[in-house]
């Protein structure tokens, strides 16, 4: 094996049409399946209304990481830029607990994966045949990441273009079915249910973020960074808001259903069209695990680069030049929480980690417009200020709408990540 000293650089694989692909991958991801019922649910057609200012809010943070982002070229994401805007611990808090909420995505997703699944086959719900398939899932998908991201990067695309045709059809013909009755707005909703919509939604349009870590593996990143996330999230909003009206529109008992998408098809396409959606639903979660498999373990390499964690974790393989050994330990972490674990609660956690990141994010655009030790911006927002300051406003609002309990569970992962970072300075001095 090569000495880590020597480690081959990481290849710039991706390009800008790939790139733009994994975001919208990442971003359609298992939420749009479940969450239109659910905010129905909350506050009826108004979450119509909810999409937009969700839509809204996750725009200014896609401004704020469109200049930060800029910046730099190297691997990490949301680690590497508030990292060099707050300085090493923050950077590093952030990094951590973003690699914690990849891998409780990956393995509440890999859970939705498999419930669908046992629609063709209900052993497969539980059992060594449901840990079998969790199994055969996570490695395949470690080994084409281990293979080259070149390969990786193709087969996103692939995911990402199937979805959006799948996903696509559903909204374009079923607008045709829609129902203009079931758009009788009542009385606007009060603060509370409205504010939890509003969060819920962040975790759909979320994504952009866990794109922007493998930067290190993009080509011209500091150009096709900002493109990409502000062409991928016009994309995923006009998607988005289809869906909702066809729901809405289509399937009288919205509220009560658990496969809204399906539910929805079978109103105007029959049982044939259920079973589609319910094709398109594993797609959509293959594809989303595959994303989180290429992004995941770059944050290790990055906090590794640092030297914020081992220097094996920076490991890259000789002949595909990936980082093997953080692609390894993630897949392993991911294995064991997916077998273990459960769906719903993860999310929330990842939801109230990204926020906080975001926040820093945002935050840091001011910062690194007054340093001059920093590359110049590629990207630069009209209104910068203002657009922080909104953006950061928005994401403390978001998360005092969070309970108590998630709250908590955060602070826990936040601690022990003091831990390893204290303990990993100690053996560098």
């Amino acid at each position: 094996m090569t000495p880590l000293s020597k480690s081959p650089t990481l290849l710039r694989g991706i390009s800008r049409f790939d790139f733009i692909a994994l975001i919208i991958n990442i971003t359609i991801g298992a939420g749009i399946l479940g969450l239109p019922a659910k905010i129905y649910t909350l506050i009826g057609p108004w979450s119509l209304l909810a999409y937009g200012v969700s839509a809204a809010v996750v725009t200014l943070i896609i401004l704020c990481f469109a200049e930060v982002s800029s910046r730099f070229s190297g691997t990490g994401g949301p680690y590497l830029y508030t990292r060099v805007a707050f300085g090493p611990l923050v950077g590093f808090e952030v990094g951590w607990l973003f690699w914690l909420s990849r891998i409780a995505a990956f393995a509440s997703i890999c859970n939705l994966f498999v419930s669908y699944s046992a629609l063709f086959r209900p052993q497969l719900a539980a059992g060594w045949e449901r840990a079998g398939l969790i199994t055969a899932l996570t490695a395949g998908l470690a080994l084409l990441n281990y293979v080259g991201v070149q390969r990786s990067a193709r087969v996103n695309t692939v995911f990402t273009i199937s979805k959006l045709l799948a996903i696509g059809l559903f909204a374009i013909g079923g607008l045709f079915f829609v129902d203009k009755a079931a758009f009788t707005f009542p009385a606007f909703p009060d603060y509370a249910p409205f504010s939890q919509a509003v969060l819920l939604l962040i975790f759909t349009f979320s994504g952009f973020d866990v794109a922007a870590i493998p930067s290190g593996e993009v080509q011209e990143p500091q150009r096709t960074v900002p493109l990409s996330l502000l062409v991928s999230i016009g994309t995923v909003a006009v998607l988005f808001m289809a869906v909702q009206i066809v729901c809405i529109g289509t399937l009288p008992d919205l509220a009560h259903s658990e496969r809204p998408l399906a539910d929805a098809a079978g109103q105007f396409m029959g049982s044939g069209g259920a079973l589609f959606i319910t094709i398109v639903a594993l797609l959509t979660a293959l594809g989303t695990l595959h994303a989180l498999m290429l992004t995941g373990p770059r944050l290790l390499f990055a906090m590794a680069e640092q030297k914020q964690l081992p220097a094996w974790l920076a490991a890259t393989h000789p002949r595909f030049r990936t980082p093997y050994v953080a692609i390894l330990v993630t897949a392993t972490l991911q294995l064991l929480l997916a077998v273990t674990g459960t769906f719903l609660y993860a999310l929330t956690l990842s939801t109230l980690i990204r926020l906080a990141y975001f926040a820093l994010t945002s935050a840091a655009l001011p910062l690194l417009r007054r340093r001059t030790d920093v590359p110049l911006a590629q990207f630069r927002v009209n209104g910068g200020l203002l657009v922080s300051g909104l953006a950061v406003a928005l994401c403390i609002w978001l998360l005092s709408n969070s309970s108590g309990r998630e709250a908590r569970d955060v602070a826990i992962a936040g601690a022990v990540g003091l831990l390893i970072y204290w303990r990993m300075r100690s053996v560098r001095t």
